[in-house]
């Protein structure tokens, strides 16, 4: 289920004759720093240079915690797991920053010993482990299904059966049935959902998370993004532990060294968005469609190829029937129609497409959602923030500001300056963006796709403009931080014309994203005051 090593374990029997694992996590590290503002990170030293790392206790809790939850003869042998870390450079002081109260949540289940607990260690080695096995525990353990803990079901189907947020409706319940009626084949299966914006495809992910689960299924939530991923395993936050959470929500890039059909569903939400390399640098694995096709039984893509706003974007429906095909997996292809955002307008969808230039005409006279174009920043901020007084509201942006990195936890420092206008991008290009008290940061692109608010206020940056009656991207004016174009400028070397047309549609998309998260309204400020004019008048001929 991950490629994630232990460094060590011991096994044998307790004086009671229980079976005994130790799980020891080793650390070569000689310095360690606190992180202010996290409960699960500390700062060390690592090939020369400060860096911040999950908590060592954590990490091994962690390990321990997934052994629990999916290994069967763990399970119904009540084996005993003990997590332990050993740093056999680093002497443990008095109120150590590793000893703090606020890892207490794991720090409470894990031993952490120093290069000044010789005794110690050799006397909780002695205390939990009085017989050998001769390695048997282990050899039951490395040949033992995995399934989901009976306690891991439980929780997860509580959580998501009491909240109305994901309960499905009308046709949202016959794609998910199909979906569990064709897992059933048990051919190898591949899914392809497709549907607009609002339609259900992250509601419908999480219920199929839930009744796999519960089935007995190796099963998790997949998305590049991790802002869908956050906000998801926090609705769902209760009895749970976060690590078995974590368990569940998992990156694209999580599946480079997996075995074919470890698991028996991987559930891909926001599927355009997924690449071809993983790893921070783009330099881990292969291809992403193809390792979570060979990785799964069944593998269920939810996809919208409107919504591919990343130059290295390679999720499409081809893509993914090419490597169905290469694994000789059944394709089957659902579609989602109605709308559930937008205040159910798919004219709103539609005329939105006409605004960025996508569509050249409409065919209707007026169109059942708040949409309106305001004339400052200022006044946009304004109505968001009253709207928030009742309603899930929040500012997004376009990428035209790069964030300020030394500042990425100051409010008070504003990224995105116009006139005498300031704002900070969310902070710390925090993924909680959308739960956090964030009403006076904006959102960008990858804070929000996927997700939703009841009312949108978006600012449209000079990247777009009114020019010569069409709507006209301009790459030149777009934040040259934004990860959507990674590679592109490359290309701009090598074949300007054809670099041009990619920014224009990523910039255009990622317009058409922001502009597609109210449930109940958007607003609008365009900073061109061409474009706003345009905005406006076009707006005026659907909505009076």
């Amino acid at each position: 289920m991950t490629s994630k090593r232990i460094d060590l374990i011991l096994s044998g029997y307790n004086h009671k004759h229980q079976e005994i694992l130790i799980v020891f996590e080793l650390k070569q590290w000689s310095q360690i720093n606190d992180v202010k503002n996290s409960d699960f990170m500390v700062e060390t030293v690592i090939n020369g240079g400060l860096h911040q790392v999950v908590h060592p206790g954590y990490q091994v809790w962690s390990y321990t915690e997934l052994f629990k939850d999916y290994n069967e003869y763990i399970q119904q042998n009540n084996v005993v797991v003990i997590p332990a870390v050993l740093l056999h450079n680093y002497k443990i002081k008095d109120n150590d920053i590793l000893l703090s109260s606020k890892y207490d949540d794991f720090n409470k289940y894990v031993r952490i010993l120093g290069s000044n607990s010789e005794n110690e260690l050799i006397n909780f080695i002695n205390d939990n482990l009085l017989y050998g096995d001769s390695g048997v525990i282990m050899e039951n353990i490395d040949s033992s299904p995995l399934r989901p803990s009976k306690k891991l079901q439980e929780e997860v189907n509580s959580l998501i059966c009491n909240n109305n947020y994901f309960r499905l409706i009308d046709e949202q319940v016959v794609v998910f049935d199909t979906i569990v009626s064709t897992q059933k084949s048990g051919k190898k299966n591949v899914i392809i959902v497709t549907g607009n914006p609002g339609t259900g495809k992250s509601v419908i992910a999480i219920n199929l998370l839930n009744y796999f689960l519960i089935s007995n299924k190796i099963c998790q939530y997949v998305s590049r993004n991790t802002a869908p991923r956050v906000i998801y395993s926090y609705k769902l936050k209760g009895s749970m532990k976060k690590n078995s959470i974590d368990n569940l929500f998992k990156s694209s890039g999580n599946y480079t060294n997996t075995e074919e059909n470890v698991f028996d569903v991987l559930i891909v939400d926001e599927a355009h968005c997924l690449t071809e390399k993983s790893g921070l640098f783009s330099n881990y694995g292969e291809n992403q469609i193809k390792e979570i096709i060979k990785s799964a039984k069944t593998s269920i893509f939810f996809i919208d190829e409107k919504q591919k706003v990343h130059y290295n974007d390679i999720g499409t429906i081809d893509n993914i029937e090419h490597f169905a095909k290469e694994y000789k997996a059944k394709v089957t292809k659902l579609n989602l129609s109605y709308q559930f955002r937008c205040n159910g307008s798919n004219e709103y969808l539609d005329f939105i497409d006409y605004l960025l230039g996508f569509k050249d005409k409409y065919d209707y006279s007026h169109i059942n959602y708040h949409i309106k174009v305001v004339d400052t920043p200022g006044e946009l901020l304004k109505i968001i923030k009253e709207k928030n007084e009742d309603s899930l509201s929040r500012i997004v942006a376009g990428y035209c500001w790069n964030w300020n990195k030394k500042e990425l936890n100051n409010s008070n420092y504003h990224d995105i300056k116009i006139g005498d206008f300031g704002m900070s991008w969310n902070l710390g290009q925090n993924q909680t963006f959308v739960i956090d008290d964030s009403i006076n940061e904006a959102g960008c692109i990858h804070s929000v796709q996927g997700l939703e608010f009841d009312y949108v206020g978006v600012i449209v940056g000079m990247d777009l403009q009114y020019i010569g009656n069409n709507v006209v991207a301009d790459f030149s004016n777009h934040g040259s931080a934004d990860p959507s174009f990674k590679g592109i400028k490359k290309l701009y070397k090598e074949d300007f014309d054809k670099a041009n047309a990619i920014a224009t549609n990523l910039i255009k998309i990622a317009y058409r994203v922001l502009l597609t998260r109210g449930i109940k309204g958007c607003y609008i400020y365009c900073e061109d005051d061409k474009l706003r004019e345009y905005f406006k008048h076009e707006i005026k001929k659907v909505t009076d």
